[in-house]
């Protein structure tokens, strides 16, 4: 493989995904590790991602974010508007963190009556200067890599909390792994939101369904929802169509 279509595919990876490992990145590509460190290096230098210890991730996810380069802007922009019809007068809302949260966060209805926690303080940022809604943010350590708080502090806080709607991301939907990340702080703080919702709603670009990444967050049969860019009625969605509502 040359190294255009290594450093392309790379860029995918940590576009879906938001961090690459190189360990993982010398596997799927069957190139050493000096190599994979040559090409983070390289896209570093052209401003594509940020090099970390054992990988690297994406640019989405160093602060200030730039919409411009966030990745998929429209499509989460489409997947918000969908995610606010769920939305009603009198809820409990928890949510998560990451571009789709904060583009939802930015349409937020702005004389909304009801309670919105979540574990991003820049979600929380976005929500309390364009909405009336009472914003608590649940804090603890703030993880570098994703900018939302974890550690069992979050934990504890979310396992007093019932929610009617819990609002989230994933980086990887799979019909036999389920709902996976990549990171266990975060992975952590994801069941314990699953497990304190009346009603789970996954959001995601359509490009990561069929993708799983290394940690289960939850099995499919705990979602009550999926919303993606795509129409509910696209063929890349009748097998999930079949476990719960698409929208």
């Amino acid at each position: 493989m040359l190294q255009e279509e290594r450093q392309r595919f790379i860029l995918q990876r940590i576009n879906l995904h938001h961090k690459v490992l190189t360990s993982d990145l010398c596997q799927l590509l069957n190139v050493s590790l000096d190599t994979v460190r040559r090409d983070l290096t390289e896209l570093e230098r052209k401003g594509k991602l940020v090099k970390v210890h054992g990988g690297a991730l994406s640019n989405m996810f160093h602060y200030p974010y730039q919409q411009p380069e966030v990745y998929a802007r429209e499509e989460k922009i489409a997947i918000a508007r969908k995610a606010l019809s769920l939305i009603k007068d009198g809820m409990v809302i928890l949510a998560g963190g990451g571009t789709v949260m904060l583009e939802l966060a930015r349409l937020f209805p702005e004389n909304l009556k009801g309670t919105f926690f979540t574990v991003s303080p820049l979600v929380a940022l976005e929500v309390t200067q364009r909405s009336t809604v009472e914003v608590i943010l649940l804090g603890g350590r703030l993880a570098r890599n994703s900018y939302i708080c974890t550690g069992s502090s979050v934990v504890s806080q979310l396992a007093e909390l019932r929610a009617d709607l819990c609002l989230m991301g994933t980086n990887g939907i799979a019909l036999k792994e389920g709902i996976t990340d990549n990171d266990w702080e975060v992975v952590q703080v994801k069941k314990a939101m699953v497990r304190c919702a009346e009603s789970t709603a996954v959001l995601t670009i359509s490009e990561k369904l069929g993708t799983a990444q290394r940690m289960q967050v939850c099995p499919l049969s705990s979602i009550d929802h999926l919303i993606t860019e795509l129409r509910p009625e696209d063929e890349r969605l009748k097998e999930f169509s079949k476990l719960f509502k698409v929208i």
